[in-house]
């Protein structure tokens, strides 16, 4: 749309179903370019990408032509077939349901940018569900511990 100017800048959270880690370093890499054509086709604009077998951040400059969650529909369902075509996992992949959102200021993308790119080292030290929760605290986000990513179940 002519004279639509914005600045949006969303930080993205998803995980594995049953948080299970599935996500391997042989072909982590491979997946995030993937994800990261899907973000740029949609017309958006991946600042970050990282995550751990289990999970993956997005920080993304958002245009304002398509939602959140249809962008995460995209992510998510392509990514998953593009997993399958590929033969990665044995058995069937899937993303959870769900996935978290949090907004930021221009002046905190550097902030974001490091803390995804330190995922690993963070993780050290902080479980996915602590952290998730963290996310929700922090940003004041409304939520039903029902609905909160499932741990790994047997």
């Amino acid at each position: 749309m002519a004279n639509t100017y914005t600045q949006i800048y969303i930080q993205t959270v998803f995980t594995v179903q049953n948080r299970i880690s599935l996500i391997k370093p042989n072909w982590q890499e491979e997946l995030f370019k993937y994800i990261t054509g899907i973000v740029q086709n949609n017309k958006h604009k991946l600042i970050a990408i990282n995550g751990m077998p289990d999970q993956v951040h997005l920080f993304i400059g958002m245009k304002p032509h398509q939602s959140l969650s249809d962008l995460m529909q995209d992510v998510k369902t392509d990514s998953s077939k593009w997993i399958h075509k590929n033969g990665f996992v044995n058995g069937h992949f899937e993303w959870q349901a769900g996935y978290g959102g949090f907004s930021y200021s221009i002046s905190q993308i550097d902030t974001v940018v490091k803390y995804i790119n330190n995922q690993a080292k963070h993780h050290k030290t902080k479980s996915f569900i602590e952290e998730y929760l963290e996310f929700l605290e922090k940003f004041q986000v409304p939520f039903d511990e029902r609905f909160i990513f499932k741990p790994v179940e047997y």
